[in-house]
């Protein structure tokens, strides 16, 4: 038997089946019913969740660019192009093609991840959804945990991106190709494929720094642009901390709203309302960056912080499921947004990655290569003292972890902050650990890419926004600005005291000089109510720990949790153990 289908899937609204042949079966919702097509003369049936770019280079007549739907384009470019079609692809996708003639299911994923795609095998079939729920709903499937990606998760090891907390659920990486062949009845065969290398980008012709600038901003309008397509008035939200990143998106998708005659954006926040009241002087830094973006550019912004209940309500969710172990923050930036129409969320995330990466690695790499001239140019433009370069430069070719040691040290912290896996279970499953950092800033940007963090958030936020209608839109993570940022020179990351240079020097005509220039990553409005808000809830978790023992307990160091619950001082972060720990446990 062959069983191709979307089960029980997320969302409201009937489901609706385009049946292929026998037991072959796509769906998706009545309201989503544009991402399945057919062409039965080719024997072809598609399934896709999609936006697509560049419609010019799949050869779309200029008559149809505008009416045609995205699944269109992709069964077109099957078509025109077979298995080699993802690589004609811009944009962000998922979709499962079936060809009758070839009897082959050929799945692919755009080049980041931006749209999830999950599967499983069950039997000599294959089901697959762009929700975990949908395909554990499948009979057949089996539930059982992957204790490897479990020891990770507790241990914040690396991620796989090919695995999830399901040990039959598998995810498409990203920038990969799934094929499956039945050669006869009961038999498969399945193949992936790389159709992305981000390796393999070209080094960008020598040019000026104005002349890297202008192509930056030339690409990154056109990346805000083709995510603004489609969009109804009003239907457009974006995150605004202040930081470089969303500022300038909230920028250019403001003056693209109003060249089409549309209302800016909404704009969002993490900071907690001041209602009457003006922040504290610690506090009042980030709340003057925001207010500089939204006064330049007429934006209204809403902002919001999490309660106790906001935390409790994330930590009694099952947290092997992507999107529940999301920032509790963006929970509330996610309801104040339905609540208000929005159904597109631009966010900057991915920018520090890679076209407003910071340089890191550069200055080791100029020590290792002998380009020590250069290497005490970029320091003394810094005023860098000989502790603080031994701190960031030397240091770090020793041991990566050294410089942080040093920080906790100074800081009266521990040094090692101890993970609370169950010993028994961590001797068994071994957890991985993640290794050092590279030298030199495209090794750096490379590795960040492939270390599976950014899939991993993209995973957690569309399914949690897919709950409430709303779509992710990430244009610092569009490939074609991707490919231009591997391919700059080093110099255009780190230059003297100033990282993310090429950033900062594109976009000086377009955002205020106090966020364009500001060097200061800390943020207290936003992490301090967050902290006060967990600190709240630890009672009623305490109570309810005592309450319920979890199901999951056997891979937890119980003892040692309830004693940092118990600690008078306790103070966690959302991606700290304590945190990582009770969001598994499904309290």
């Amino acid at each position: 038997m062959l069983g191709l289908m979307q089960a029980e899937l997320p969302g409201d609204g009937p489901v609706r089946s385009l049946c292929a042949e026998g037991e072959v079966r796509f769906g998706c919702r009545a309201a989503e019913a544009a991402s399945l097509c057919v062409d039965r003369a080719a024997g072809v049936w598609l399934a896709a969740d999609a936006r697509l770019d560049d419609r010019d280079g799949l050869g779309v007549a200029n008559g149809e660019r505008g009416t045609l739907a995205d699944a269109d384009l992709i069964l077109r470019a099957w078509l025109r192009w077979g298995q080699d079609c993802p690589r004609h692809l811009l944009g962000d996708y998922a979709f499962a093609l079936w060809d009758a003639r070839r009897r082959t299911l050929f799945c692919a994923r755009d080049h980041i991840g931006a749209r999830p795609f999950y599967y499983a095998l069950p039997g000599a079939g294959i089901v697959f959804a762009s929700a975990v729920e949908a395909v554990l709903a499948v009979p057949g499937v089996s539930h059982a945990l992957d204790e490897a990606v479990v020891a990770s998760h507790l241990t914040k090891g690396p991620i796989d991106d090919s695995r999830t907390f399901f040990a039959a659920v598998r995810k498409l990486p990203p920038g990969h190709a799934l094929s499956v062949e039945w050669t006869a009845p009961g038999r498969r065969r399945t193949h992936i494929v790389r159709h992305w290398r981000p390796e393999q980008t070209p080094v960008a012709a020598p040019a000026s720094d104005d002349a890297y600038a202008e192509q930056f901003r030339h690409l990154y309008a056109q990346a805000v642009r083709d995510r603004l397509r489609g969009c109804e008035a009003g239907s457009v939200g974006t995150h605004l901390s202040g930081g470089l990143d969303s500022s300038s998106i909230a920028v250019y998708a403001a003056r693209e709203l109003k060249a089409q005659g549309q209302p800016p954006p909404l704009a969002f926040d993490w900071l907690p309302a001041l209602e009457d009241a003006p922040p504290k002087p610690e506090h009042a830094r980030e709340y003057a960056l925001v207010d500089a973006v939204c006064a330049q550019e007429g934006l209204q912004v809403v902002h919001g912080a999490p309660s106790a209940a906001a935390v409790l309500d994330v930590l009694q969710r099952d947290g092997a499921l992507p999107g529940v172990h999301a920032y509790i923050n963006e929970e509330l930036v996610q309801r104040h947004a339905a609540a208000r129409g929005v159904r597109v969320l631009l966010s900057g995330w991915g920018g520090d990655e890679c076209v407003s990466f910071h340089g890191r690695g550069h200055r080791q790499h100029l020590l290792l290569s002998g380009r020590w001239r250069q290497l005490a140019a970029e320091c003394s433009d810094q005023d860098e003292a000989a502790v603080r370069f031994l701190l960031r430069v030397a240091l770090p070719l020793l041991h990566p972890a050294l410089p942080d040691i040093l920080k906790r040290l100074r800081q009266g912290l521990p040094v090692r902050r101890r993970w609370l896996i169950d010993p028994a279970f961590a001797r068994r499953a071994k957890p991985p650990v993640a290794w050092g950092r590279e030298i030199g800033v495209r090794r750096s940007q490379l590795g960040l890419l492939q270390a599976g963090h950014l899939a991993d958030r993209i995973e957690g936020w569309a399914a949690s926004g897919a709950r409430r209608g709303i779509e992710y839109r990430y244009p610092l993570l569009d490939r074609r600005l991707l490919e231009f940022a591997l391919g700059l020179p080093p110099e255009q990351f780190r230059r003297g005291r100033w990282g993310r240079w090429l950033f900062r020097h594109g976009c000086t005509p377009m955002l205020p000089a106090e966020v364009c220039w500001n060097r200061s990553k800390r943020d207290p409005a936003r992490s301090e109510p967050l902290r006060d808000a967990i600190a709240e809830a630890l009672p009623a978790i305490r109570q309810r720990l005592a309450a319920h023992p979890p199901a999951r307990a056997s891979y937890v160091d119980m003892p040692r949790l309830r004693e940092r619950l118990d600690a008078e001082r306790f103070r966690s972060q959302p991606e700290g153990p304590v945190m990582r720990a009770l969001q598994f446990l499904d309290i």
